[in-house]
Formats: structure tokens, C-alpha cells, sequence
């Protein structure tokens, strides 16, 4: 006998539980379908939620020839002779060959380019499903020409309904006369996926041989006995709860920091990347506000790496608080974002001759290395002099030559008009600051 989530698969768009937003009345894939014209796209969406079901709908409604690969198990061989024979029959059939890619994040870059040209020419209409992000995980090309969809979590409402149609429409089911008096167990064992929602529901049922068979959280718990924390490594909830731990311990919220750290270890999280992630935290969110909020998750990732589970948790969490206690400051983010616009606006702009070494006696003729001043040899180990290409120089007065060209003009007359650093109003960088004003004047 088949799996019951293979029985209750839905056969038509009515049928079809969850994702109004795509197949409701007047919702977009519901119009393409009964308007029998289908362009490529991708479904992104986590497991279980009807990514399958959707592409097999879509075929039996157009009646199209139907090809399905598996990007687990097929190859660029596999794609072609699948393409080849869709422009075989493409000329007989009512409508374009369908081709059906499940996990198609996981082609790699010459399986995902043997794709280009079928999609393009119209020769398949690609349906790609995948768990992953697309915009990392498949090529931007083989994206451009495909529409893309994002399915949802299933609701509550929908599994509870989706529960009601196994119990009252399934043959075996319903000879088995189950009856459900509590649901949460149910519910968060599924983790929003249909199928595994049903898998459970089977499970539960067949290992009771009372009738009628009752269904509480305790017998769900009862029969399972396992974790019920949803937590894929490798897929979309681990960059959502990664994003939230960082969105925490950057919001102030250690509170909410050690909650999405505890999600991260309970689901099997590997420690450096929950390390590495406070190591940039610290740098990007809290950095010159607090410096020793580098130091401290450093000291915790090398802890972590030295000691592992169970107890690399504690550094992870001592560096979690603090950073996440810690005064917060971007302007070091800021600063080299600022000066990478202006790298790529301006382009490889060259070395004033004065900041050039000069080994060679050739390169000293040429002026290289000529008029650089050591700051050592100044009073307070500074010295004001020139240190960004000529072309982000502008006159320092308005009484020097506003049409004098910055390539020629003397370093010392110049300022640069360009101030990528702006340091931001706490104690640390409140000294800093006053520092730089006192040495360079107006700059800072």
C-alpha cells in the first residue's frame, strides 16, 4: 500500500491545501494555469508544502508531456536525452513539454548551463523546486528566465484541514475510526510540512490496534520519541535563525541572542560557525565602540575550537551576552564600504610619488619615495602630509587656484574631499575623534 502522503496527494488545484497567495482565486499561478499558458519558473519553499504536487497538477491540467529529474540522482546526460526527447514530441503535444528539476540547487554549474538553451528556445517549460535560496544556489542566467514563487510554511488551519481529509477521506483511515482530541503534538512534530504531517499521522495509527484509535500529545510523543526542533544545517532555517541570533545580539537583546544561540546548538549547529558568526558581529555591529568585543570572540572561537560540545556552549554564550551588552558602533563597516563605492567609482587611481618605495636608483630618479616624511622624526610621531591619490585632493583654501589641476598641484596645499571614516557619538570613539581633529584640523 502506498504512504498515506502519497494517497492524499492532491490531484487538482481545488484539492490543492495552502499557498492562497499563489493558487487562490485570481492569484498568479491559478491564472496561469487555467489560462494553459506556462512560462518557466521556480518554486522556493520549504519541504512539504506542495512544491511536487504543484508541477503535477500543472501537468495533468495541460496535458503535456511530463518529464521529471532528480538533481540527487541525474547528470548532464540525463538533462540532454530528457531535452532530446522533448523536442522529439514537443511538435505532437497539446502544449510545451514540461520538465520537473526537484532540488535543483543541487546541479552544479554546467548541469544547471545544459538547461540555457532548451528554456530559452521554448523547447521545455522548467519547473525547478528547491528548499534553498535561488539567488545563491542557481545560476543567474538559468534565474533570469524563470519567474520565481515562494511557497510558505503550511498555517495551522491548513494542517488541521489537511488532518481532517486524511481521517475522513482515506480508505484505510476511515475503517480505523481515529479519533483526534488533542492536535498540538501533531502540529509541532510536522514543523509546517504536509508530508510529514501525514508520515506522523500513519506512524501514531498503525502502532495502535485499539478502536477507535485516539490521537493525544501524549501517544504523539508517546510513539516518536525524538526531538521536535526543526533545524536544517543545510537549508533555509539555518540562515533564518543564524539571522536571527545576529539581529539580536545587534538590537542589544541577549535575551534573544542566547534563545537563537540555544535554537543553533539544540538543532546540531557546528560551533565555528556559530564563532565565526560572533566574530564578525563583533567586528561589523559593535567594532570601535567597544574593541574588546573582538578580543572576546576570538577568545571564544579558539575555546570552542580547543573543547567542542557540550561545553563550547559556555564561551558561545559568555561571547553572546557581551557582544550583545556591548555599546554598538558600524562606522568601521561604513568606512570601508564607503571607500569600496568610491574604488570602484574611481577605478585603479595611481600612488602619489611621494607614499612609492623607491629599491632602485632608477626608481629615486623617477621621484619616488621624494618628499615622504617619516612621521617618527615629527613631535607626536605625526606630520601632516598627503596619504589618498591626487585625484580624491582638492586646494585647502579657497585662495589657492580652484582650476589648478590635482595632479600637479602641491601635496601641501591640498585636502582630501573624500572622508570615508565618520566616527560615531560613544565614549571610545569620542577619543578617537578628538584626536584626529586635534591632529588634522577641519577633517574630522
Amino acid at each position: 500500500m502506498e504512504p498515506l502522503a502519497e494517497r492524499m496527494r492532491p490531484r487538482t488545484l481545488d484539492d490543492f491545501i495552502g499557498q492562497q497567495h499563489l493558487v487562490g482565486e485570481g492569484a498568479i499561478l491559478r491564472q496561469m494555469i487555467e489560462s494553459e499558458h506556462i512560462s518557466s519558473f521556480i518554486l522556493w519553499g520549504p519541504p512539504g508544502v506542495g512544491k511536487t504536487t504543484l508541477a503535477h497538477i500543472i501537468a495533468n491540467k495541460l496535458e503535456s508531456p511530463f518529464y521529471t529529474l532528480s538533481a540527487v540522482t541525474s547528470g548532464v546526460k540525463d538533462v540532454r536525452d530528457v531535452i532530446d526527447k522533448a523536442q522529439k514530441y514537443r511538435l505532437f503535444a497539446k502544449n510545451n513539454p514540461i520538465l520537473f528539476i526537484d532540488e535543483i540547487h543541487r546541479f552544479n554549474k554546467s548541469q544547471q548551463d545544459s538547461l540555457l538553451g532548451a528554456v530559452e528556445r521554448g523547447i521545455i517549460t522548467l519547473i525547478g523546486a528547491t528548499t534553498e535560496n535561488p539567488s545563491f544556489e542557481v545560476i543567474r542566467p538559468l534565474l533570469s528566465r524563470c519567474q520565481l514563487y515562494v511557497l510558505k510554511s503550511l498555517e495551522k488551519d491548513d494542517l488541521l484541514t489537511l488532518v481532517d481529509r486524511a481521517l475522513t477521506r482515506d480508505t484505510y483511515l476511515k475503517q480505523r475510526h481515529v479519533e483526534v482530541r488533542e492536535h498540538e503534538a501533531l502540529l509541532r512534530y510536522s514543523g509546517g510540512d504536509a508530508r510529514k504531517l501525514l508520515n506522523v499521522l500513519e506512524l501514531v495509527v498503525e502502532a495502535d490496534t485499539s478502536d477507535p484509535v485516539v490521537i493525544d500529545n501524549a501517544t504523539v510523543n508517546l510513539r516518536l520519541q525524538q526531538n521536535p526542533l526543526a533545524y536544517d544545517k543545510d537549508g533555509e532555517m539555518h540562515y533564518d535563525i543564524i539571522s536571527a541570533f545576529i539581529k539580536s545580539i545587534r538590537g542589544s537583546d541577549p535575551d534573544g541572542a542566547l534563545y537563537w544561540l540555544a535554537r543553533m546548538i539544540e538543532g546540531g549547529e557546528q560551533p565555528e560557525f556559530i564563532a565565526r558568526r560572533l566574530v564578525i558581529s563583533a567586528s561589523e555591529d559593535i567594532g570601535l565602540a567597544n574593541p574588546n568585543a573582538l578580543l572576546i570572540a576570538n577568545a571564544a572561537f579558539d575555546a570552542v575550537m580547543k573543547i567542542g560540545w557540550p561545553e563550547g556552549r559556555i564561551p558561545l554564550a559568555e561571547a553572546t551576552v557581551y557582544l550583545a551588552s556591548s555599546p554598538k558602533s558600524n562606522s568601521a563597516y561604513l568606512g570601508i564600504g564607503a571607500a569600496l563605492e568610491e574604488v570602484q567609482r574611481s577605478g585603479n587611481l595611481p600612488v602619489p610619488l611621494h607614499l612609492r618605495n623607491a629599491p632602485t636608483k632608477l626608481m629615486k630618479d623617477l621621484g619616488y619615495s621624494e618628499g615622504y616624511k617619516y612621521a617618527h622624526d615629527y613631535e607626536g610621531h605625526f606630520v601632516r602630509q598627503q596619504f589618498l591619490p591626487d585625484a580624491l585632493m582638492q586646494p585647502a583654501s579657497a585662495s589657492d587656484d580652484a582650476n589648478r589641476s590635482p595632479l600637479t598641484a602641491n601635496p601641501s596645499t591640498l585636502t582630501p574631499n573624500r572622508t570615508f571614516w565618520h566616527p560615531q557619538p560613544n565614549p571610545a570613539e569620542d577619543r578617537l575623534a578628538e584626536r584626529l581633529r586635534a591632529l588634522w584640523k577641519d577633517r574630522f
